[in-house]
């Protein structure tokens, strides 16, 4: 598994002019899922990505989690984290999960 996280103020997802989810304060998690990746490797990443102390304490030091700050998680799949590109100029996506 793949995953880009980042601290946003807020997030939402939108399908054509239709807004399928939305948050508040917290994390946005751009996730890619490969044909090899368990269960168990999602579990492992979730709990990393909870425990990731990348917001600001009342110090102004990064050592608080999405938990600590009552944030959010809005999760969006992109199987193209799995593109390889060294081979030619179309990526192949052959070792990204399906879309199931």
């Amino acid at each position: 598994m793949r995953a880009v996280v980042q601290r946003v103020r807020s997030a939402a997802v939108q399908v054509g002019n239709e807004t399928i989810a939305q948050i508040g304060p917290g994390l946005a998690v751009i996730l890619g899922v490969a044909t090899v990746d368990r269960p168990e490797d999602g579990e492992r990443l979730a709990a990393k990505i909870l425990a990731l102390r990348i917001f600001d304490d009342d110090r102004g030091r990064l050592d608080r989690t999405v938990l600590d700050i009552r944030g959010a998680i809005l999760v969006i799949p992109q199987f193209t984290l799995y593109g390889d590109v060294r081979h030619g100029r179309r990526p192949d996506f052959a070792h990204a999960a399906p879309p199931d």
